[in-house]
């Protein structure tokens, strides 16, 4: 059997890391000289486009190796999947079946349900109120490759439930105490205060399409076909939620909430460090506020915390330096590693919005503790050969949630003066 891992050393792999600290090193060169001409106040506008060009070129370097990782983290469905650790499985295709359920395969090309209607082993469980519930091996190829396409899920907290609404009591205010001497009374003192958090799950749909030819075509895996049709439309509906939505019918995003400037922030809103400037980074030390970023959330939050944000904020933080004139901004030292800021994984996410007034670009804290993701159990695919003929559709649907589970592990930057 094959590790999933292998693909990560792979020399398509080793040539863009290779193209990657390539155009880096450029970038910085033709930084550094754009940095002399102005402080000799001989700003050149070539120099300038030369800069904006080779920075476009990193950006183009770390998107292909990014996409090489994630492509290498695409498991194979298959009769090897562990029930115990799915995400770190050996799943390489057995040659009798093919991968998946005869039974599954045959409802998608021809739409039989002769021994379907009952659940059986292997399935997600549920009752079957119309369509297929997927096989499990399926629905763990969908979640998987999602993962490997929505940056939200490989860095928060994901659980699966098996009702609508998933509910999380939260102490927000723990038991006091109190030292006494040996005689002395013990007054009763308060209990924990509880905060009951919900996330009720939303439906997610999607609906491709196949000719009864391409079904009937056995060299087909309709298995894989069907994961790679719903992955990109599943994956910017939900990552687009994930940061922007506004709870209804859909999960709440991490910008959805309440900020507050963080010295003022209470339970149930997302704290904020200003940039110093409106709709920028402060001019004269644009590295002190996102340092000031790093340590709003408290150290136990910081050993496990990344920034967050889109490729156009990256490529304006690529050019800071520190007081010692290094680059603060470093790129993927190896394959399926992520270019780091101050120490810390940078995450794009082409969602969080773009530098401007008053926008919320950076978003910084430990999003495994901070930000939760919920899945209904069950991935459901209704054939539909009626509605677009000659096209057979697939009505796929799943039910995801997500909220912010826990106010202090997420800061986020207000590009603002103050």
């Amino acid at each position: 059997m094959k590790e999933t891992k292998q693909g990560l050393a792979s020399p398509e792999a080793r040539a863009a890391m290779h193209e990657l600290m390539g155009a880096f090193e450029a970038f910085k060169a033709a930084n550094d000289e754009r940095l002399e001409a102005i402080e000799r106040k001989a700003g050149d506008g070539l120099l300038e486009a030369r800069v904006a060009r080779i920075d476009q070129a990193v950006g183009a370097a770390q998107d292909r190796l990014e996409r090489l990782s994630a492509d290498a983290r695409r498991p194979v469905i298959g009769a090897g999947v562990s029930e115990r650790d799915p995400s770190t499985a050996t799943l390489s295709p057995s040659p009798a079946s093919g991968g998946g359920s005869p039974e599954f395969k045959s409802y998608l090309r021809t739409g039989a349900t002769a021994g379907v209607i009952e659940v059986k082993a292997g399935l997600s469980t549920g009752a079957l109120s119309g369509g297929y519930v997927v096989p499990e091996q399926v629905e763990r190829l969908i979640e998987r490759r999602l993962m490997a396409a929505s940056p939200m899920r490989e860095i928060a907290a994901v659980r699966t439930v098996a009702g609508g609404v998933y509910k999380k009591p939260v102490s927000i205010a723990g038991v006091e105490s109190g030292w006494v001497a040996e005689t002395a009374p013990r007054p009763e003192t308060d209990p924990a205060t509880l905060q009951l958090l919900e996330f009720p799950s939303a439906d997610l749909y999607a609906s491709p399409a196949a000719t009864q030819t391409l079904l009937d075509d056995a060299m087909v895996d309709l298995d894989e076909w069907l994961a790679a049709e719903v992955e990109d439309a599943f994956a910017a509906q939900e990552t687009a939620a994930f940061v922007n939505g506004d709870g209804a019918n859909k999960p709440k995003g991490i910008l959805s909430y309440t900020v507050q400037a963080d010295a003022n922030a209470d339970w149930g809103e997302i704290g904020y460090v200003a940039s110093g400037a409106d709709g920028a980074f402060e001019a004269s030390d644009p590295t002190d506020r996102l340092i000031d970023l790093i340590y709003a959330p408290k150290s136990q939050y910081r050993a496990n915390a990344r920034f967050v944000m889109n490729r156009r904020t990256a490529g304006i933080i690529r050019k800071f330096k520190d007081a010692d004139g290094n680059y603060v901004w470093s790129p993927a030292t190896q394959p399926g590693a992520t270019s780091s800021l101050l120490g810390y994984p940078v995450t794009e996410i082409e969602q969080m919005p773009d530098v401007a007034s008053g926008s919320l670009s950076i978003a910084f804290g430990d999003f495994r503790r901070g930000y939760l993701i919920v899945d209904r159990a069950g991935v459901r695919v209704l054939r539909d050969p009626y509605t677009a003929k000659p096209y057979v559709l697939f009505y796929t649907t799943k039910r995801v949630g997500g909220g912010v589970q826990n106010f202090d592990a997420l800061k986020v930057m207000k590009f603002a003066a103050t």
